[in-house]
């Protein structure tokens, strides 16, 4: 029945956007209600089925991009318009950046992955590929309650979209103890993760911030008192878990020692970094992480990017 429903959504979005038939004409032809031909049409999006792409670009995101490429000295800069509803930036950067991906890869390619619901939202945007000798690499360690953008799942799902090898760091992003961390680090298959990881063609990462809202307080990955423990020693968001301060310095904090991850310098060996983020609240972070990567491309929306121009 799965492979049916498959193979029908299939037909109805090509009857709908590849011979222009109407929503009712593919119902009719389907055999089905115009509700259901709806449904499907809107679940071959979610799922990547049907990508739309909008090919001529917003004139005053174009000249930002230019803007930014000259003052950061990056490679490229990809700046997208403020949608109507804030809380949908990360959405519209990950589709961005999974048409950006799809469109720079090739074989033989080692792709290095942080984590968040800005990369996470990619892979609808990423269609099926079959390049040679392709390799995902999970830079941080996993969650140990189940979340929609978990790093492991993030990486293993981009893998499997990619027909790639995947590597994954099976433990938790934040140990317990310094002391458990280092003996985590000697496990055989972990080691093997992090020296993958200093020789990765592409890194792709995000920043995180510590509003309320930020991953670490909604999946209570750290206490408040932590929270306010890494705000007062000038944290203001972190790269792969691991805080950094306004200038983009990692800071002496027993949460850094107990990460389970690639140290954000160590991407500065790879031969493209990707940082993609967006929203206000993390301004801050994304100038902090531009300091500490020196990224060769930057993803953001509109407002960032013009931010970033002032500052």
């Amino acid at each position: 029945m799965s492979d049916l429903n498959d193979d029908l959504r299939t037909r109805a979005a090509w009857l709908y956007y590849k011979e222009g038939l109407t929503q009712d004409q593919v119902a009719q032809e389907l055999g089905m209600t115009r509700t259901r031909v709806l449904r499907m049409l809107a679940a071959a999006r979610l799922d990547g089925t049907v990508q739309i792409r909008v090919l001529s670009k917003h004139s005053h995101c174009v000249k930002l991009e230019r803007e930014l490429e000259r003052k950061f000295k990056v490679e490229r800069a990809i700046v997208v318009p403020m949608p109507q509803k804030p809380d949908m930036v990360p959405e519209i950067i990950g589709t961005v950046l999974g048409e950006y991906l799809t469109d720079l890869l090739s074989e033989n390619t080692t792709i290095g992955l942080g984590w968040g619901k800005t990369l996470s939202s990619c892979l609808p945007s990423i269609p099926q590929q079959q390049h040679a000798g392709v390799s995902v690499v999970s830079l941080l360690g996993g969650l140990t309650r189940v979340s929609t953008f978990n790093p492991s799942e993030f990486a293993w799902r981009l893998g499997d979209r990619l027909s790639a090898e995947s590597y994954l760091i099976a433990a938790p992003v934040f140990a317990p103890d310094e002391r458990t961390r280092d003996a985590l680090l000697t496990h055989p298959g972990i080691r093997e993760v992090f020296r993958r990881s200093e020789n990765l063609d592409i890194a792709i990462v995000s920043v995180g911030d510590l509003s309320p809202s930020s991953t670490f307080v909604s999946y209570g990955l750290l206490d408040k008192e932590e929270m306010v423990s890494l705000q007062r020693a000038g944290a203001i968001g972190d790269i792969l878990c691991r805080f950094i301060d306004a200038d983009g310095r990692v800071i002496d904090h027993d949460v850094n020692r107990r990460v389970v991850a690639v140290d954000p310098h160590t991407l500065r060996s790879a031969r493209k970094i990707v940082l993609a983020s967006g929203g206000w609240h993390k301004l801050s972070a994304f100038r902090a992480a531009m300091k500490l990567l020196s990224p060769h491309v930057i993803l953001t929306d509109e407002q960032v990017g013009e931010s970033l121009l002032d500052g």
